[in-house]
C-alpha cells in the first residue's frame, strides 16, 4: 500500500526561508546565499518524507514566493510593465512581479480558494506571447534525483491556471481565458518532455478549480487540454489532484474520463460527498489518491475511522489501486509539533503537524496492507477519547449564551444614514477624512520588547513603558501628518488574531507553528481546542492609553469573531458557525467596554470574511448568514454616536456585496488598489452603498511609494462613483510590514491627495 503527499511547507520548521528572503530583498545578503538557504529546506524536505516511508513524494511545491507566480515564469506569462526581454526568468524580474518596485505596481494578489494564503493573479490577454522561461520543475527534479530521492513533479494544471486568471489591464473584461489554451499547452509539452528526459515516472498536476461550479464549456477545456497533451504524457503515470471541496458529479465524469490520466486525487476531509461518487463507479485499472489526512487542520487524524474509509474504498478500486494521501498540500498547516515546548501535553496529544501527518499517511498504508502499528493506533486512540471526555473543552454558560441567540437578527435600532449624521456631530469630520487601517510598522526595537517580555527578562513596567513610549510615537507622527481619525499602531500585538486569542478562553498557541501567508509573510494561527469566552478585557487599557495623547478620534482595534475564526485552527467537534457565535459575545463585552471608556469609533476587522465563502454556491448562502449575523452581534448594542468600522482586504467582494451592505457597519474600509480597482465596477453597476466606505488607494505590500497625483487620481476615481460625503481615504491594509521610510512619504503624499480634493470639491460649489 502506497502513501502521498500532496504538497509540504516551504518556510520552514523556523520561519528560515522568511528570514533568508527579507534579507536578500535588503540587499544584506545574495541571491546565492538565498538559493543555498532554499536547497537546504528543499533537501531536508524530501528526506523527510523519504525517511517517514512516502513513496509519492512532490517536488516543484517549493517556491520562493507562490506557486501560480512559479506557473507565470515557467510560461513566461509576464505583464510588459517590468521591461522582461525573454531568457530564463530572474530575481529581479520575478520578485517585481509579486512586489512591485520603485517604478511599477506588483501584480494583483488575492486568496488561494477559500484559505488565508494568497497567490499572485496572471494577467493575460490575446497578445501575451507565451515562451519556456523558467525550468524550475525540471531543476528542482533533478536536484532531489541527485540525493536519491525519486518524486513526484507537481505543475499547476493549465486549465486551472487559466481559470485563476484575469484578463489584463486594457483587456476586454470579457475577454474568453480559456481561448489561451492552445497557446500554453505547448508550453506544457516542453516541461512535461524536459521531465520524461530526465527520468520522472510520475506527474502531478493540480487541478483544483474542478471543485467549482463550471458550465459545460469549462469542463470541455479540461477535456480538451488532456487530450491535447495524451501523447506527451505517454509513458508517464499522470495524477489530477483535485482539494479542497467535494467535486461535483459533472466534474467528476469529466476527470474521470480524461485521456492520458492515471490517477486521480480527492480531498475526503472536505469532500465527504465525493465518497459516494466513487461508489457509484470508479475507472478500472486506475489509481485513486484518498485525500484522509487533512492537510488544513492541526487534528490527529482519527486513525480508525480512515482505516474503515479506506478499506471501502480498497474494495471499490482494488488495494494495489489505492494510494494514502493528504486532503491538500500540508502548506496550509504547521510545520512539526517537536517544535513545540509550551503546549501542555493533553493538547499536544491531540494534534498533529506536517511532519506528524507524514507518519499518520505512512501507519495509514502500512495498516492498510496488513501491517498495522498497534501501539501507534492505541495513543491514537486515547488521544481522541482524551478529548471527548476533557473539562477544559466544554463551558456550559457560554453554550447556554450563544444558544440564546436563536430568534434574533441583531440589528442596531436606527438605520446607517440617520447613525452617521449622530457620528458626524460628534467627530466634526471633514469630506474625505483620512486614516489607516490598524497597525504601524514593527520595528526590531518594538519585536525585542515583545520578545523580552514573554522571556521575563524585562519587568511588566518596564514593557509598558515601551509600549507607550511606542503608542506616543505614532500618534505624534499622524497628528504631524494631519491624519484625521488615528489609530495606536497596535505595538503591543505581534499578530492581530493571536493577540485576541491569548486573551480568550479556548484558546492554545504554539510558539512555532507558522504557516505562510504569502512571500515571506507567515501567521501563526491560535488553536481553538474549547468553548470561547472573555475573561477580562484585552484592549481597553490601551485604546484609552492612546485616546488620552490626542485630542482626535481614536479608533480601538478589535479582530472580528469570523476572522478570528478563518484564521485559527478550529475545534472541529461542533459546527463553525456555533464556535463563531462564541466568539463574537465575547468581542460584542470588549466592544461595550471600549465604548463605555470614551472610545468613540471601534474598528472591528473582518478581513478574513470572504474567506470563508464556501466554494459550492450552494452551501454559500447559509456561511454568509451566519458570518454577518456574527458580526452584527459585536456592535448590536452601541449608541447611534459610535461609530462601528470594518476592515476587509485581499479578496473579490464583487459577489458577496450585498452581504457587505447586511453587515451595517458605518464604515468599511477595503482593499481596492492591487486589484486595480476591480471594487470600483460594483458601484459603477448600480449598487448603491449608504455608509461609509473608504476603499484603499495605494497598496501597502509593496514597498513603492505612490505619489499625491497617483493617489488624487484614485480618489477621482472613486469620486466617479462614490458620494463625496460618505468616502474615506486610507490605504489597501494595515502598515506593520512597511518601514517608517516608506509608510511617512506614502501616508504625508495620501493626506495631501486628500487635501488637494476637499478644495477642488469646495471650489466647485
Amino acid at each position: 500500500m502506497a502513501s502521498h503527499i500532496v504538497g509540504y511547507p516551504r518556510m520552514g520548521p523556523k520561519r528560515e526561508l522568511k528570514f533568508a528572503l527579507e534579507s536578500f530583498w535588503d540587499g544584506k545578503s545574495s541571491a546565492e546565499d538565498l538559493k543555498k538557504v532554499a536547497a537546504d529546506l528543499r533537501s531536508s524536505i524530501w528526506k523527510q518524507m523519504a525517511d517517514a516511508g512516502i513513496k509519492y513524494i512532490p517536488s516543484n511545491t517549493f517556491s520562493y514566493y507562490d506557486q501560480v507566480l512559479d506557473a507565470t515564469a515557467t510560461l513566461g506569462a509576464v505583464p510588459p510593465r517590468y521591461g522582461w526581454t525573454g531568457g530564463e526568468i530572474g530575481f529581479d524580474t520575478y520578485f517585481s512581479m509579486a512586489r512591485g518596485n520603485a517604478s511599477v505596481p506588483a501584480m494583483e494578489m488575492t486568496k488561494w480558494f477559500d484559505t488565508n494564503y494568497h497567490f499572485i493573479v496572471p494577467e493575460l490577454g490575446p497578445e501575451v506571447k507565451f515562451s519556456y522561461a523558467s525550468h524550475k520543475a525540471v531543476e528542482e527534479y533533478k536536484e532531489a534525483k541527485a540525493l536519491g530521492v525519486e518524486t513526484v513533479p507537481v505543475l499547476i494544471g493549465p486549465v486551472s491556471y487559466l481559470l485563476l486568471s484575469k484578463p489584463a489591464k486594457g483587456v476586454d473584461k470579457n475577454f474568453v481565458l480559456l481561448s489561451l489554451l492552445n497557446k500554453i499547452l505547448p508550453i506544457y509539452k516542453e516541461v512535461v518532455s524536459d521531465l520524461k528526459a530526465a527520468g520522472a515516472s510520475w506527474i502531478q498536476f493540480d487541478e483544483p478549480t474542478l471543485v467549482m461550479d463550471l458550465g459545460s464549456d469549462k469542463l470541455k477545456a479540461f477535456s480538451d487540454a488532456y487530450s491535447e497533451l495524451e501523447s506527451t504524457l505517454s509513458g508517464l503515470n499522470v495524477l489530477v489532484e483535485t482539494y479542497f471541496a467535494d467535486i461535483p458529479d459533472e466534474a467528476y465524469k469529466t476527470l474521470t474520463a480524461l485521456k492520458g490520466v492515471t490517477a486521480y486525487g480527492f480531498d475526503l476531509v472536505r469532500g465527504t460527498k465525493t465518497f459516494d461518487l466513487i461508489k457509484g463507479g470508479f475507472p478500472k485499472g486506475k489509481f485513486l489518491f484518498a485525500g484522509v489526512v487533512d492537510g488544513r487542520n492541526i487534528w490527529a487524524n482519527d486513525l480508525a475511522t480512515s482505516v474503515n474509509i479506506l478499506e471501502e474504498l480498497a474494495g471499490i478500486v482494488g488495494k494495489d489501486n489505492l494510494v494514502v494521501s493528504t486532503s491538500c498540500s500540508l502548506l496550509h498547516t504547521a510545520v512539526d509539533l517537536v517544535n513545540e515546548t509550551k503546549l501542555d501535553n493533553e493538547i499536544k496529544s491531540w494534534l498533529a503537524f506536517a511532519a506528524q501527518k507524514l507518519v499518520e499517511v505512512n501507519a495509514l498504508a502500512k495498516a492498510l496492507a496488513g501491517n498495522k502499528d498497534a501501539a501507534f493506533f492505541a495513543a491514537n486512540a486515547a488521544a481522541h477519547a482524551s478529548r471527548k471526555s476533557s473539562p477544559r473543552v466544554t463551558n456550559e454558560a457560554v453554550q447556554k449564551a450563544a444558544a440564546a441567540l436563536k430568534g434574533s437578527d441583531h440589528r442596531r435600532a436606527t438605520n446607517v444614514s440617520t447613525r452617521l449624521d449622530a457620528q458626524q456631530k460628534k467627530l466634526n469630520l471633514p469630506i474625505l477624512p483620512t486614516t489607516t487601517i490598524g497597525s504601524f510598522p514593527q520595528t526590531v526595537e518594538l519585536r525585542r520588547v515583545r520578545r523580552e517580555y514573554k522571556a521575563n527578562k524585562i519587568s511588566e513596567d518596564e514593557y509598558v513603558k515601551a509600549i507607550k513610549e511606542e503608542i506616543n510615537k505614532v500618534v505624534k507622527l499622524q497628528e504631524e501628518l494631519d491624519i484625521d481619525v488615528l489609530v495606536h499602531g497596535e505595538p503591543e500585538r505581534n499578530d492581530m488574531v493571536e493577540y485576541f486569542g491569548e486573551q480568550l478562553s479556548g484558546f492554545a498557541f504554539t510558539v512555532n507553528g507558522w504557516v505562510q501567508s504569502y512571500g515571506s509573510r507567515c501567521v501563526k494561527p491560535p488553536i481553538i481546542y474549547g468553548d470561547v469566552s472573555r475573561p477580562k478585557p484585552m484592549t481597553v487599557f490601551w485604546s484609552t492609553t492612546a485616546q488620552s495623547m490626542t485630542s482626535r478620534p481614536m479608533k480601538g482595534m478589535l479582530t472580528g469573531p469570523v476572522t478570528i475564526l478563518n484564521w485559527s485552527f478550529v475545534r472541529v467537534d461542533q459546527p463553525r458557525f456555533e464556535t463563531c457565535y462564541q466568539i463574537a459575545l465575547a468581542i460584542k463585552d470588549e466592544v461595550e467596554d471600549l465604548e463605555k471608556a470614551g472610545i468613540n469609533v471601534i474598528q472591528i476587522d473582518e478581513a478574513a470574511l470572504r474567506e470563508g465563502l464556501p466554494l459550492r454556491k450552494s452551501e454559500q448562502a447559509f456561511y454568509l448568514d451566519w458570518a454577518v449575523h456574527s458580526f452584527r452581534i459585536t456592535n448590536v448594542g452601541v449608541q447611534d454616536t459610535t461609530q462601528i468600522h470594518t476592515h476587509m482586504c485581499y479578496s473579490n467582494f464583487n459577489d458577496i456585496i450585498q452581504s457587505i451592505i447586511d453587515m451595517d457597519a458605518d464604515v468599511i474600509t477595503i482593499e481596492n488598489s492591487r486589484s486595480d480597482e476591480k471594487l470600483l465596477s460594483v458601484f459603477r453597476e448600480g449598487v448603491k452603498y449608504g455608509a461609509g466606505i473608504g476603499p484603499g488607494v495605494y497598496d501597502i505590500h509593496s514597498p513603492r511609494i505612490p505619489s499625491t497625483e497617483e493617489i488624487a487620481d484614485r480618489i477621482n476615481k472613486m469620486l466617479a462613483v462614490l458620494e463625496k460625503n460618505v468616502l474615506w481615504v486610507n490605504p489597501d491594509c494595515g502598515l506593520k510590514t512597511r518601514k517608517y521610510t516608506e509608510v511617512n512619504p506614502a501616508l504625508k503624499n495620501m493626506v495631501a491627495a486628500a487635501k488637494l480634493l476637499r478644495k477642488e470639491l469646495a471650489s466647485a460649489k
